[in-house]
């Protein structure tokens, strides 16, 4: 899972990304509305934290264009604006959540794996394929229920296969869910991490469907 996090704020917004970091999230940060709106069209994200007060172009104008460009990306507003009238504007333009500073960021995380989840459309936390378990409201895997040991690389890839289980992935599309912007990863790196999830949950959950990507799926071969 990757989160765009747009905040002025250095401070504020290096301790929300090391918060999520070790909650295995992958996090791109902007510090101002020219750039978040720019990687929010660009860059392939589960989900937007974004502050109102922004320098260059107000959290309201970023998201009003995301939506307007037909951007579904779930968009959770971290302010200190607090007021009813604050609230309703961001729901109008497109907000799925807000949350006022200041915060835990222990509700923070929860906020965003519910928003992420329905997002995938899933109602309920709880996701199974076969033997392998997820719950994506505590980020938690199990496998034949025993927990499930992950890097936070395995975990990002796992995790976007277990939300779209069935369903063919991109392995572009992967490989953006795991890494950050600023990373530079191998051309093979991506392979590495399936063989390593193969090793971990069974050969057989993970399809190679060629020429096209990976899929998680029960059906054997």
């Amino acid at each position: 899972m990757r989160i765009l996090l747009v905040e002025d704020d250095s401070a504020l917004a290096d301790g929300i990304a090391r918060a999520l970091r070790a909650e295995n999230f992958a996090v791109d940060i902007a510090g101002n509305g020219e750039d978040g709106a720019h990687l929010g069209d660009t860059g392939l994200y589960d989900a937007a934290v974004l502050d109102l007060g922004l320098p260059v172009k107000p959290g309201i104008a970023v998201l009003q264009e995301w939506r307007a460009a037909g951007r579904g990306l779930p968009v959770l507003i971290l302010t200190a604006r607090d007021g009813w009238s604050d609230k309703v504007e961001g729901f109008r333009a497109g907000a799925d959540d807000y949350l006022t500073k200041p915060f835990r960021v222990e509700e923070l995380v929860m906020r965003l794996r519910a928003l992420i989840r329905r997002a995938a459309g899933h109602s309920a936390a709880l996701i199974a394929c076969g033997p392998l378990r997820f719950d994506a409201q505590t980020g938690q895997f199990e496998l034949d229920r025993l927990p499930l040991r992950l890097t936070a690389l395995e975990w990002r890839v796992l995790s976007a296969l277990m939300l779209r289980k069935e369903a063919v992935i991109d392995r572009l599309d992967l490989l953006e869910h795991a890494y950050e912007s600023d990373a530079d990863p191998d051309s093979n790196s991506l392979e590495v991490i399936i063989g390593r999830l193969r090793r971990k949950i069974g050969r057989d959950l993970i399809e190679t469907v060629r020429g096209r990507g990976y899929r998680l799926t029960e059906a054997l071969p």
